[in-house]
């Protein structure tokens, strides 16, 4: 089956790579961003060059109403059929005692909260299709990034266990819910542009990731062939 799909933090990284991936895949997509609205628009003109529909939209993960108004920017595209939560950040990074306390609010704000907001507003819709969505977690959740942002990676374990409940919640209703873990991913995400060229010595694959490996594990978890899988932590973080 192939629709529309809401993508939020969809302008950059990993991001931008789900939304390209499920354009050639045949679906139509909702492009969410909070601040860079010009690679929102090159993103949505090379879905569009492609022969797909996509339509972009501001949003605000950590406000309810944002998020709202977010989805239904997406209406005239059509019926809502999948959901990505991809919008993250992390403003602090360092020992924990290091950190300022409002940012590292923020950074649960916007990791945890927001992926919490974007779930609940896509419920309705996704139940009308019987749609799936896809939250994007981190390895963190599991490694606990000591030293770097262990908050961080708190949210993202909120994240999978958000992930799980929900699959559980909403198995009636026809929504699947998996959450897929990226590992280190060449992106502009880290403060050191460098960091996984740093980290790729502790990957057992020997190498940092690449946004288009993420996309492909999202974009199979959205498909009919992964039509019996709910609930599901899939890791794609070289063998961490």
């Amino acid at each position: 089956m192939t629709g529309l799909i809401a993508v939020t933090g969809g302008s950059r990284g990993i991001g931008a790579a789900i939304v390209e991936r499920l354009a050639a895949a045949g679906n139509d997509v909702l492009i969410g961003f909070r601040q860079d609205e010009e690679s929102a628009r090159a993103v949505a003109e090379r879905v569009q060059a492609a022969g797909r529909r996509a339509e972009t939209a501001h949003v605000d993960v950590t406000d309810a109403e944002s998020v709202d108004a977010f989805f239904r920017a997406g209406t005239s595209l059509g019926p809502l059929i999948g959901m990505v939560a991809s919008a993250g950040a992390v403003g602090a990074v360092g020992r924990l005692t290091d950190l300022d306390p409002k940012q590292i609010k923020r950074d649960l704000e916007v990791n945890l909260m927001g992926t919490i907001l974007t779930a609940r507003a896509a419920i309705p819709p996704l139940s009308e299709t019987g749609g799936a969505m896809v939250l994007i977690g981190s390895a963190a959740s599991t490694l606990g990034s000591p030293g770097s942002y262990v908050h961080y990676a708190a949210a993202k374990a909120g994240v999978s266990a958000l992930a799980s409940g929900l699959s559980k919640e909403l198995a009636s209703a026809g929504v699947r819910v998996n959450c897929v873990e990226p590992g280190t991913i060449w992106t502009d995400f880290h403060q050191d542009p460098q960091r996984p060229a740093k980290v790729a010595p502790t990957v057992p694959m020997g190498r940092a990731g690449r946004p288009d490996e993420i996309a492909g594990a999202v974009a199979w978890l959205l498909s009919p062939e992964a039509g019996y899988t709910t609930g599901a932590t899939l890791r794609v973080a070289g063998g961490l």
